[in-house]
Protein backbone atom coordinates (compact mmCIF):
# COMPACT_ATOMS: atom_id res chain seq x y z
CA UNK A 1 0.00 0.00 0.00
CA UNK A 2 1.32 3.54 -0.65
CA UNK A 3 2.36 5.72 2.16
CA UNK A 4 0.31 8.27 0.52
CA UNK A 5 -3.09 8.09 1.02
CA UNK A 6 -5.02 9.41 -1.96
CA UNK A 7 -7.58 12.14 -0.68
CA UNK A 8 -11.24 11.96 -2.04
CA UNK A 9 -14.07 14.16 -1.73
CA UNK A 10 -16.62 13.22 1.12
CA UNK A 11 -19.24 11.09 -0.92
CA UNK A 12 -22.89 13.01 -1.34
CA UNK A 13 -25.30 9.81 -0.15
CA UNK A 14 -27.95 9.11 -2.21
CA UNK A 15 -31.17 10.69 -0.94
CA UNK A 16 -34.73 11.31 -3.12
CA UNK A 17 -34.64 13.80 -5.55
CA UNK A 18 -37.03 16.31 -3.79
CA UNK A 19 -35.28 16.31 -0.37
CA UNK A 20 -32.31 17.26 -2.63
CA UNK A 21 -33.51 19.93 -4.00
CA UNK A 22 -34.83 21.12 -0.56
CA UNK A 23 -31.19 21.03 0.84
CA UNK A 24 -29.81 22.25 -2.06
CA UNK A 25 -32.18 25.51 -1.95
CA UNK A 26 -31.78 25.66 1.64
CA UNK A 27 -28.41 26.29 1.17
CA UNK A 28 -29.05 28.52 -1.57
CA UNK A 29 -31.14 31.06 0.87
CA UNK A 30 -28.50 30.91 3.64
CA UNK A 31 -25.82 32.21 1.52
CA UNK A 32 -28.28 34.94 0.22
CA UNK A 33 -28.70 35.91 3.94
CA UNK A 34 -25.86 35.98 4.61
CA UNK A 35 -23.60 36.98 1.59
CA UNK A 36 -25.77 38.63 -0.59
CA UNK A 37 -27.13 37.18 -3.80
CA UNK A 38 -23.66 38.57 -5.58
CA UNK A 39 -22.31 35.81 -4.02
CA UNK A 40 -24.33 32.57 -4.87
CA UNK A 41 -22.65 30.89 -7.44
CA UNK A 42 -23.07 27.24 -7.87
CA UNK A 43 -19.75 26.23 -6.00
CA UNK A 44 -21.02 28.22 -3.02
CA UNK A 45 -24.23 26.46 -3.28
CA UNK A 46 -22.11 22.67 -3.32
CA UNK A 47 -19.26 23.51 -0.89
CA UNK A 48 -22.88 25.38 1.77
CA UNK A 49 -24.83 21.72 1.09
CA UNK A 50 -21.79 19.90 1.36
CA UNK A 51 -22.20 18.08 -2.10
CA UNK A 52 -20.26 18.49 -5.19
CA UNK A 53 -21.15 20.88 -8.68
CA UNK A 54 -22.49 17.15 -10.12
CA UNK A 55 -24.86 16.78 -7.48
CA UNK A 56 -26.13 20.56 -7.77
CA UNK A 57 -26.86 19.98 -11.77
CA UNK A 58 -28.32 16.92 -10.54
CA UNK A 59 -31.08 18.20 -9.08
CA UNK A 60 -31.24 21.54 -11.28
CA UNK A 61 -29.92 22.72 -14.91
CA UNK A 62 -28.18 25.39 -13.85
CA UNK A 63 -28.15 28.59 -11.41
CA UNK A 64 -31.07 30.59 -13.03
CA UNK A 65 -33.23 27.63 -12.83
CA UNK A 66 -32.54 27.14 -9.21
CA UNK A 67 -32.91 30.60 -7.98
CA UNK A 68 -36.57 30.46 -9.76
CA UNK A 69 -37.15 27.24 -8.01
CA UNK A 70 -36.13 29.21 -4.65
CA UNK A 71 -37.89 32.41 -5.27
CA UNK A 72 -41.21 30.27 -6.20
CA UNK A 73 -40.88 28.13 -2.73
CA UNK A 74 -40.06 31.31 -0.50
CA UNK A 75 -43.09 33.44 -2.42
CA UNK A 76 -45.35 30.36 -1.35
CA UNK A 77 -44.07 30.16 1.95
CA UNK A 78 -44.07 33.75 3.14
CA UNK A 79 -47.98 34.31 1.67
CA UNK A 80 -48.84 31.09 3.53
CA UNK A 81 -47.67 32.33 6.66
CA UNK A 82 -49.10 35.49 6.05
CA UNK A 83 -52.17 34.32 5.10
CA UNK A 84 -52.58 32.19 7.75
CA UNK A 85 -51.87 35.44 10.05
CA UNK A 86 -54.53 37.31 8.76
CA UNK A 87 -57.93 36.37 9.59
CA UNK A 88 -60.68 36.83 7.05
CA UNK A 89 -62.82 38.75 9.47
CA UNK A 90 -62.90 40.17 12.54
CA UNK A 91 -65.53 41.40 15.41
CA UNK A 92 -65.51 44.81 15.00
CA UNK A 93 -66.31 45.31 19.10
CA UNK A 94 -62.93 43.19 19.90
CA UNK A 95 -60.57 45.22 17.64
CA UNK A 96 -57.61 44.26 20.67
CA UNK A 97 -58.29 40.64 19.97
CA UNK A 98 -57.75 41.28 16.03
CA UNK A 99 -54.37 43.12 17.09
CA UNK A 100 -53.04 40.94 19.43
CA UNK A 101 -53.61 37.81 17.86
CA UNK A 102 -52.12 39.10 14.36
CA UNK A 103 -49.34 40.26 15.61
CA UNK A 104 -48.32 37.47 17.63
CA UNK A 105 -48.62 35.14 15.02
CA UNK A 106 -46.21 37.46 13.02
CA UNK A 107 -43.91 37.66 15.42
CA UNK A 108 -43.71 33.62 15.76
CA UNK A 109 -43.93 32.99 11.70
CA UNK A 110 -40.46 35.60 11.99
CA UNK A 111 -38.58 33.80 14.47
CA UNK A 112 -39.28 30.71 13.63
CA UNK A 113 -38.32 30.95 9.92
CA UNK A 114 -36.20 34.06 9.71
CA UNK A 115 -34.81 32.92 6.62
CA UNK A 116 -38.19 33.38 4.44
CA UNK A 117 -38.64 36.84 6.02
CA UNK A 118 -34.72 38.43 5.81
CA UNK A 119 -34.16 38.66 2.05
CA UNK A 120 -38.00 40.14 1.83
CA UNK A 121 -38.34 42.65 4.94
CA UNK A 122 -34.33 43.35 4.84
CA UNK A 123 -34.11 43.33 1.37
CA UNK A 124 -30.91 44.97 0.28
CA UNK A 125 -28.75 46.42 -2.52
CA UNK A 126 -28.29 43.63 -4.61
CA UNK A 127 -31.70 42.49 -4.78
CA UNK A 128 -32.21 41.35 -8.43
CA UNK A 129 -35.69 43.01 -9.47
CA UNK A 130 -37.35 39.82 -10.39
CA UNK A 131 -37.10 39.25 -6.39
CA UNK A 132 -37.71 42.84 -5.92
CA UNK A 133 -41.24 42.66 -8.20
CA UNK A 134 -42.47 39.54 -6.82
CA UNK A 135 -42.01 41.38 -2.90
CA UNK A 136 -44.20 44.25 -4.48
CA UNK A 137 -46.75 41.84 -5.96
CA UNK A 138 -46.96 39.76 -2.74
CA UNK A 139 -47.35 43.38 -0.76
CA UNK A 140 -49.80 44.43 -3.29
CA UNK A 141 -51.99 41.33 -2.64
CA UNK A 142 -51.33 41.77 1.32
CA UNK A 143 -52.72 45.04 0.97
CA UNK A 144 -55.56 44.13 -0.53
CA UNK A 145 -56.45 41.49 1.86
CA UNK A 146 -55.74 43.89 4.88
CA UNK A 147 -58.00 45.95 2.75
CA UNK A 148 -61.25 44.00 3.01
CA UNK A 149 -60.91 43.33 6.38
CA UNK A 150 -60.48 47.15 7.48
CA UNK A 151 -63.91 47.50 5.28
CA UNK A 152 -65.50 44.49 7.13
CA UNK A 153 -64.86 45.88 10.58
CA UNK A 154 -65.00 50.01 9.84
CA UNK A 155 -67.12 50.17 7.05
CA UNK A 156 -67.12 53.64 5.10
CA UNK A 157 -63.42 54.34 6.26
CA UNK A 158 -60.66 54.64 3.48
CA UNK A 159 -59.30 51.04 3.62
CA UNK A 160 -57.05 51.67 0.95
CA UNK A 161 -55.07 54.17 2.55
CA UNK A 162 -55.81 52.42 5.77
CA UNK A 163 -54.24 49.23 4.35
CA UNK A 164 -50.82 51.16 3.37
CA UNK A 165 -50.09 52.07 6.87
CA UNK A 166 -51.25 48.59 8.67
CA UNK A 167 -48.71 47.36 6.68
CA UNK A 168 -46.15 49.77 6.94
CA UNK A 169 -46.50 48.74 10.66
CA UNK A 170 -46.52 45.28 10.58
CA UNK A 171 -43.49 45.25 8.36
CA UNK A 172 -41.47 47.61 10.27
CA UNK A 173 -41.92 45.71 13.55
CA UNK A 174 -41.10 42.72 11.54
CA UNK A 175 -37.88 44.41 10.78
CA UNK A 176 -36.97 45.12 14.06
CA UNK A 177 -38.13 41.74 14.90
CA UNK A 178 -35.40 40.18 12.31
CA UNK A 179 -32.31 42.27 13.52
CA UNK A 180 -32.73 42.29 17.25
CA UNK A 181 -35.08 39.52 18.24
CA UNK A 182 -34.08 39.28 21.80
CA UNK A 183 -34.66 42.68 22.46
CA UNK A 184 -38.13 43.11 20.86
CA UNK A 185 -40.33 40.29 22.44
CA UNK A 186 -43.92 39.54 21.68
CA UNK A 187 -45.69 41.38 24.57
CA UNK A 188 -43.77 44.52 23.96
CA UNK A 189 -44.01 44.83 19.88
CA UNK A 190 -48.09 43.31 20.60
CA UNK A 191 -47.94 46.86 23.04
CA UNK A 192 -46.03 48.92 20.55
CA UNK A 193 -48.46 48.17 17.73
CA UNK A 194 -51.53 48.83 19.35
CA UNK A 195 -50.45 51.92 20.16
CA UNK A 196 -49.67 52.97 16.33
CA UNK A 197 -52.97 50.89 14.85
CA UNK A 198 -55.42 52.06 17.59
CA UNK A 199 -55.65 55.63 16.64
CA UNK A 200 -56.04 54.73 13.00
CA UNK A 201 -58.43 51.94 13.27
CA UNK A 202 -60.47 52.36 16.49
CA UNK A 203 -64.33 53.93 15.51
CA UNK A 204 -64.36 57.45 16.66
CA UNK A 205 -66.62 57.32 19.62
Amino acid sequence: MSSQTQRRRPYAARVPIEERREQILDAAIRIIVRDGYDRVSIDAIAKEAGVTRPVVYGAYDGLGPLLLALLDRQQVRAMAQLLAALPDEADPDDLDALIDVTVATMVRQLREDPLTWQPILLAGHGTPDAVRSRIDADRELVRHHVAVLIDSVLPGSDSEVLAHAVLAVLEHFGRLVLEDPDRFDTDRLVAAVRSVLDPLIRPAG
